[in-house]
């Protein structure tokens, strides 16, 4: 399995833009199974999503089923979403090739920016299955919870959605390693690069093995890709010599 990791530099609040840079983007990388974004790709991440927020399976989430039929591919990432009876959540999107669209609220949110006076938290961890793999997702805050993460034999990647500050790197480059260490599982993290109000970002997006060591890395501060192709006998021998 191959997976492309997009870094962008989100335009604020212009969904279309945003759309079209991130096909541009990772329609140069390598013929992948599943393409990931950052957090709040198609808008940057906002507390004020009475103004920017998409419906339920909006234009991002429509644009991601079209990618995924024409490309073959599944097609990841964080969306600033409101549902019908107005409730406000930070939804990754896991857009499939046969037309499905599955989803994950994230459960932790940033309370030290106020996330979580405006969002609804999601109730739920969830795993993904596709093509053979078990896929955990979360999102940015998600990572600091090592218990939340716990991986009980249930999943063989975790799929990280951001937004992390420049100013926070060596905790992101620490934890996204050890959430790959301590989980015996692959790890895609796509981060964000470019300024907005709540500070600059520089990426660091990132694919990690289950030993923690990296095997695609976008340049920091940089636009661009990474893809690496998942060795699941690493994945087995590990597990297998483990108490897993």
């Amino acid at each position: 399995m191959k997976i492309t990791v997009v870094q962008q530099n989100i335009v604020w609040d212009n969904v279309r833009a945003n759309l079209r840079h991130m096909e541009k983007l990772f329609s140069t990388a390598p013929k992948s199974d599943i393409y990931l974004f950052p957090e709040m790709c198609s808008t940057g991440f906002s507390l004020h999503p009475a103004k920017m927020a998409e419906p339920e399976n909006g234009e991002t989430a429509q644009r991601m089923l079209e990618w995924a039929a024409k490309y073959d591919a599944a097609f990841s990432g964080s969306v600033m979403t409101v549902d019908a009876e107005g409730h406000y959540y930070n939804r990754m999107y896991f857009a499939r090739p046969d037309g499905v669209l599955d989803y994950y609220d994230k459960c932790n949110l940033f309370i030290y920016s106020g996330e979580d006076k405006v969002y609804t938290a999601g109730e739920n961890s969830v795993v993904w299955n596709f093509r053979g793999a078990r896929i955990r997702p979360a999102v940015c805050y998600d990572i600091r919870f090592p218990v939340f993460l716990y991986n009980r034999n249930e999943y063989d990647i975790l799929l990280v959605s951001a937004a992390f500050p420049t100013s926070r790197m060596l905790a992101w480059d620490t934890l996204i390693r050890a959430r790959a260490i301590e989980n015996m599982c692959y790890v895609a993290a796509s981060n964000r690069v470019g300024v907005d109000d709540f500070g600059d970002y520089c990426g660091h997006s990132v694919i990690i093995n289950p030993y923690g060591e990296k095997i695609g890395g976008c340049r920091s501060g940089s636009q661009g890709t990474t893809t690496a192709e998942l060795d699941w006998d690493i994945l087995t021998n590990l597990r297998s010599r483990s108490l897993f």
